[in-house]
C-alpha cells in the first residue's frame, strides 16, 4: 500500500512540475520597433528591380552554358540604377564575378556586411505563365526568375542606400555591400570576399544574408506571422553508392541484383533515420515561437525533457519541416542501373542528398551510413559537402539591430531565432564571425515559397517596397 501511494506521490509531482512549467511558460516581451514610415521613391525602386530581372544570369556548373554578356550588362547597368551608390562607395570586383561595395561611415568601429546574389537558377520557359526574364508587371505582381531568389534583396540594398546617400545620409560605421554571381552554383565569389576581408584584417560587427523571411503557418499552434531570422544552416554532402556484380542476362538472376541491394541499403537508411538534436538555433525557435502555441502546443515545448522523444517520432514518421530542424535528414535522388530491361547491370548507383545537423559532421554522417547499411558491397563515396555552419550569437546587439527592423517593417509578427535548412552564401563568413543572420526581407506565402527555384517565380510590388524598407531600418542602426 505504501508502495501506492509513493508512486501516486509521484505521479502527482510530475504533473505538477509539468503544468507549473507550462503556465510560467508566457509570451516574451515584443522587439522595440521603429514607428515612423520610411518615404522613398517606390516607383524608381520597383523599375530597378524589373531591369535587374531582366538580366539573364543564369549560372551553370558548366561554364558553356553561361552568358556572360548577361552578367557583364547587369553589372554595367548598376551606375545608371544606383547613381548615389556609385557617387558615395568604393567599387571594386573580385574573381568569380564578386562584387564589393564600401560606404564609409563616420567612426571607424566594426562594419556591417550586407548581402545577396544576383545569378539565378535555370528556367523550363515552356512551364511558365509569363515570360520569365521580361519582368512584367500585372496586377500588383512582377513576374521573373531571381525576383524573390534574391534580385529583391540585391535591389533592396542597393536601392535603401541610393535613398538615404540622398538624403545625407552617413553610417555610423562603415557597410559593405557583398554580391555574388555564383552562388546558385556553390561559386567562389563570396568566399572570396571573405578572403579579402581576411586579408586585411577586416573584423565584422553584423552580416546579413538571404534565409528566412515572414511567413504563416510554419509553426504548430501558432497563428501569427513569424520573421525566421536564421542564426545557422546545416551542412550537406552528396554521398554516391556503388554496387557491382558480373552482370549477366537477367533471365537466371540471382537472389539479389546490384539494384536489389541498393535497394534493401535505401530501406534501411530510411527505417532507421539519423539521432534528433535539439541544436541552439532550434531550441531558441522552440522558446520563443512555443510560448505563442495554444496550450497542448505550450505543454510539450516547455517540457522538452520530457516530449522530444515524441518529436523524434513524429518527425520520423511525417517527415518534413519539423522533422529536418530535429536531424540530419537523407534524401535519395538518383539510381542507375542497366540500360536494358533483360540485363542485370555490372554496375548499380544511387545517390542522397543529405543535410546535416549541426551536431553531425560530413565524416560522422558517412560513418552513421556505413554501419546502417552493413553490406561491405556497397560502396560510398562524397560526390560533394559542406559542413554545418557556425551558429550565431543572439544574446548581442548586432541580432537585435536585425530583430527590431523585421519588427518594424512587419509590424505585429514575431520575431524568432531558426535554423536554415538550405545553403547560403553566408556560411562562408563563419570563419570570421559569430554575426551572421540569415534573413530574406519578404514576406512570403506557401505558394509563392514553392516558385522559388520553380515555375512562375514572382513576387508582390508590396513585397518588394518591405524589402526596401526593412534596408533603410537595418542600415539607419549600423
Amino acid at each position: 500500500m505504501l508502495a501506492l501511494y509513493i508512486i501516486l506521490g509521484l505521479l502527482v509531482l510530475f504533473f505538477a512540475v509539468i503544468f507549473i512549467r507550462t503556465a510560467m511558460f508566457k509570451k516574451k516581451p515584443d522587439v522595440e520597433i521603429f514607428n515612423n514610415e520610411e518615404d522613398f521613391d517606390k516607383n524608381k525602386a520597383i523599375e530597378n528591380l524589373r531591369t535587374l530581372v531582366r538580366f539573364k544570369t543564369v549560372s551553370y556548373r558548366d561554364k558553356s552554358k553561361e552568358d556572360d554578356k548577361e552578367f557583364s550588362g547587369l553589372i554595367e547597368k548598376l551606375p545608371e540604377l544606383y547613381p548615389n551608390v556609385f557617387a558615395k562607395c568604393e567599387f571594386q570586383q573580385l574573381p568569380d564575378r564578386a562584387l564589393l561595395f564600401k560606404w564609409s561611415g563616420q567612426e571607424d568601429g566594426k562594419p556591417t556586411v550586407l548581402m545577396a546574389h544576383y545569378d539565378v537558377v535555370p528556367v523550363n520557359e515552356e512551364m511558365w505563365e509569363k515570360p520569365p526574364f521580361e519582368a512584367i508587371l500585372e496586377d500588383g505582381i512582377i513576374w521573373g526568375r531571381g525576383t524573390l531568389d534574391t534580385k529583391v534583396t540585391f535591389n533592396g540594398v542597393l536601392s535603401s542606400a541610393d535613398h538615404l546617400i540622398a538624403q545625407g545620409f552617413t553610417p555610423k560605421n562603415d557597410i559593405y555591400f557583398a554580391f555574388s554571381g555564383g552562388e546558385e552554383i556553390n561559386g567562389k565569389g563570396a568566399s572570396n570576399i571573405v578572403d579579402y576581408f581576411e586579408e586585411n584584417g577586416i573584423e565584422l560587427a553584423l552580416v546579413v544574408d538571404e534565409g528566412g523571411a515572414v511567413v504563416e503557418n510554419v509553426f504548430p499552434g501558432v497563428k501569427e506571422p513569424c520573421g525566421l531570422i536564421g542564426i545557422a544552416e546545416k551542412g550537406m554532402v552528396d554521398v554516391k553508392y556503388e554496387v557491382e556484380s558480373a552482370g549477366g542476362h537477367a533471365s537466371a538472376p540471382k537472389p539479389h541484383t546490384p539494384v536489389g541491394v541498393l535497394s534493401k541499403a535505401c530501406t534501411k537508411i530510411e527505417d532507421n533515420p539519423f539521432k534528433t538534436h535539439i541544436t541552439k538555433p532550434v531550441a531558441e525557435m522552440f522558446d520563443t515561437l512555443g510560448r505563442h502555441s495554444t496550450f497542448l502546443y505550450r505543454v510539450i515545448f516547455s517540457n522538452l525533457w520530457v516530449f522530444s522523444p515524441v518529436l523524434a517520432l513524429l518527425g520520423k514518421i511525417q517527415g518534413g519541416e519539423m522533422n529536418a530542424l530535429l536531424r540530419t535528414t537523407v534524401a535519395f535522388t538518383q539510381m542507375q542501373g542497366s540500360d536494358a530491361a533483360n540485363v542485370i547491370p555490372p554496375k548499380a548507383s544511387m545517390v542522397s542528398n543529405i543535410r546535416l545537423n549541426p551536431n553531425d559532421s560530413v565524416a560522422s554522417a558517412l560513418d552513421y551510413l556505413k554501419k546502417t547499411i552493413n553490406d561491405d558491397s556497397v560502396k560510398l563515396s562524397i560526390i560533394s559537402s559542406m559542413e554545418p555552419s557556425r551558429i550565431s550569437q543572439t544574446d548581442c546587439e548586432a541580432y537585435d539591430k536585425v530583430a527590431k527592423a523585421v519588427a518594424s517593417t512587419w509590424k505585429g509578427c514575431i520575431v524568432s531565432p531558426y535554423l536554415m535548412v538550405q545553403c547560403s552564401d553566408s556560411r562562408h563568413y563563419g570563419r570570421i564571425s559569430d554575426k551572421v543572420y540569415r534573413f530574406s526581407a519578404m514576406d512570403l506565402t506557401a505558394e509563392e515559397r514553392a516558385t522559388i527555384h520553380g515555375n512562375n517565380e514572382r513576387i508582390r510590388v508590396d513585397c518588394a517596397l518591405k524589402a526596401v524598407e526593412f534596408y533603410i531600418r537595418l542600415i539607419k542602426q549600423c
